[in-house]
């Protein structure tokens, strides 16, 4: 992208603006991609918005409840074991 003539676009009688295709797929933003407008001292700014609000563990914490006795190490180990195993057979 770098290094080439530069592109230029229009504003509608609308404010929108169609961003090049060769812009919108260096960067992967398809149709629907939400994004952030900045206005900075050199221009606009443009950035993906985040798919999701930041959050915090305590934010989230105990979200969701827990039910029966706690499992060891070992129990996790042989369920994670288990379920890699299960998967690898799947192919």
């Amino acid at each position: 992208m770098t290094g080439a003539a530069p592109l230029t676009t229009r504003v509608s009688t609308k404010g929108q603006i169609i961003l090049p295709k060769a812009i919108r797929q260096h960067r992967r933003w398809e149709p629907g991609t939400r994004l952030i407008v900045e206005d900075t001292p050199e221009g606009v700014l443009l950035k993906p918005a985040p798919l999701f609000a930041p959050t915090r563990p305590a934010d989230v914490f105990g979200s969701l409840a827990a039910k029966g006795p706690p499992k060891t190490l070992d129990e996790m180990d042989a369920s994670i074991l288990a379920e890699a195993q299960r998967r690898h057979a799947r192919d």
